[in-house]
């Protein structure tokens, strides 16, 4: 159950005082003003405003009526901070209520191979439920489900999520930041999904289903991430920039604190896996030995910082610029991020804050997935240090 919080009157006792100053305060995302009363009067009101991720949606969408799918986005994300309000919670409260560690006691993986905690599946079925019972979900495709899974005609819409429900959640045990990440496809009219086990041949109904779901990350309407960490925090698009909201307790809503980030356009961290130094091309570790010895273009010496957890990483070089990256190697020439529902959200995300995401050699974006659980390397953050690496790229 949710509070709320409504401003209320403080009586304010006065001696000699014959004047009353008035005065308006601004935070982030909050407006508070408080009016000078009238002679008789012997109080002074206080209006909290804040600007809620769910009022913040209705604002967008009045301000572009031209974008039809805004007013769809308002239910979808109604429906996806329901959920990430609950899994916060489990997150926070996983230790003491047993939630830690694998899934049936080990030996449950899902599809990529990977053992699955019982916080995959339980965040899993958390966010596959808000977002059927938002009305506009067609096709849900998830790390932890081996294909799209269809939502039933009754409760079915016109749009697509893909998404990771608990990303780094190898961390859970250590009480690491985990998160997680979605994006938003709308459908082609043209080829709806819909699955009637009675009509027709069910197997091009289901391949009618998959191809909504294979589309390019430049197809999304929206995407974002929602991180699990000292505070909980939801980093949203729709196209119309970046902008981030943290969970205020008190009041159970997401209100607007971090309002049209914007990456920087050099940093000073790099945030790649050396473990894996070995392994790379010769490109990319020529590439982060410059950062290293200060041999870059920027001619600074970079910090290296890497938590191992993807949402973790990227709000980190969201917030003070640098580069990230996850690449392809000897051992996995394709890396080891989702491209569908990992690479091709935060890549949107980083673009619209004014960043780069690339392969080395694409843009992410432009990359056609081939399959669901499609691997693919990543590299993105700040426009002039991921640039450099790609030029490197280029000159080979």
């Amino acid at each position: 159950m949710m509070g709320f919080v409504s401003g209320g009157a403080v009586a304010l006792r006065t001696s000699s005082q014959k004047a009353v100053c008035s005065r308006t305060k601004r935070s982030v995302g909050v407006v508070r003003m408080v009016q000078a009363p009238a002679k008789s009067s012997t109080a002074v009101h206080s209006d909290v405003s804040p600007m809620t991720l769910t009022r913040y949606m209705i604002e967008e969408s009045n301000q572009n009526l031209d974008k039809e799918h805004l007013v769809d986005l308002q239910g979808i994300m109604s429906g996806i901070q329901v959920a990430c309000k609950k899994i916060s919670s489990l997150v926070s409260r996983a230790g003491i209520t047993n939630l830690t560690g694998l899934e049936e006691g080990g030996g449950s993986v899902n599809i990529q191979g990977e053992e699955q905690k019982k916080l995959d599946v339980l965040s899993n079925e958390v966010l596959k439920n808000s977002l059927r019972f938002s009305g506009k979900m067609g096709v849900i495709a998830s790390e932890e489900e081996d294909e799209p899974v269809v939502v039933d005609e009754v409760a079915s819409g016109n749009y697509v999520c893909v998404f990771d429900p608990l990303d780094g959640s190898s961390n859970i045990d250590a009480a690491v930041a985990t998160g997680t990440i979605f994006g938003i496809f709308a459908e082609d009219d043209e080829q709806p999904c819909l699955i009637n086990d009675d009509e027709g041949d069910l197997d091009a109904q289901k391949a009618a289903c998959l191809i909504q779901t294979m589309q390019p990350g430049k197809n999304l309407v929206a995407a974002g991430y929602c991180m699990y960490s000292s505070s909980c925090m939801l980093v949203l698009t729709t196209g119309h920039g970046v902008n981030g909201f943290t969970l205020d307790p008190q009041i159970g809503e997401f209100v607007l604190t971090h309002p049209n980030m914007q990456i920087p356009s050099r940093g000073k961290i790099y945030s790649f896996n050396e473990a894996n130094y070995p392994d790379w091309d010769p490109t990319l570790q020529k590439f982060v030995d410059s950062l290293k010895d200060g041999s870059n273009k920027s001619g600074a010496k970079y910090s290296s910082r890497y938590i191992g957890s993807l949402v973790a990483d990227v709000h980190r070089t969201l917030l003070y610029g640098g580069i990230f990256g996850y690449p392809g190697d000897a051992k996995n020439t394709n890396g080891k991020l989702r491209l569908l529902y990992e690479c091709a959200p935060m890549s949107m995300l980083l673009e619209e804050a004014g960043g780069l995401a690339t392969t080395g050699r694409e843009r992410v974006l432009d990359v056609m997935p081939t399959a669901v659980h499609q691997r693919l390397p990543l590299i993105l953050g700040s426009k002039e240090d991921v640039q450099e690496l790609v030029d490197l790229y280029q000159a080979e």
